[in-house]
């Protein structure tokens, strides 16, 4: 089950969240989210999540722009949400070819009770994947 959310001004924007198994989403994002890609994008990871405990979630980041400050009211505005969501995982691997995004995802872990975050290099996915799986 997979769906691609489509949708800026800026450009391209692809956000695809796909349900793998019983436990697990892979999301892969590139562009710049604006409000209306951010709002359908947040609909469906929380559509693909719902019944996931104890959740491994694989995140690829490919050519990353700041979302507008639209889609960061949409997101600010769905936090409850996205708090319920987030506790549905242990685990999630982020997979990005810059590092400072490596670096926030690994902070953002350290942030978030429950939830480990570890990132990874793009020529690294076969260790996220073990990592998400075995620890």
């Amino acid at each position: 089950m997979t769906r691609s959310v489509m949708g800026s001004t800026e450009g391209q924007v692809m956000f695809q969240v796909s349900r793998r198994g019983e436990n697990r989403i892979d999301i892969d994002f590139s562009g710049k989210l604006d409000s209306q890609a951010m709002r359908a994008a947040l609909d469906d990871l929380l559509f693909k999540s719902e019944g996931i405990s104890n959740g491994r979630m694989l995140y690829r980041i490919g050519d990353f722009d700041l979302p507008t400050l639209g889609a960061v009211g949409v997101e600010l505005s769905r936090l409850p949400q996205l708090f319920r969501f987030i506790r549905r995982f242990d685990r999630c691997a982020v997979i990005a070819g810059k590092e400072w995004l490596r670096k926030a995802s690994e902070v953002e872990g350290a942030l978030i009770p429950g939830l480990a975050i570890k990132a990874f290099d793009l020529h690294q996915e076969a260790e996220a994947l073990a990592w998400l799986e075995h620890g």
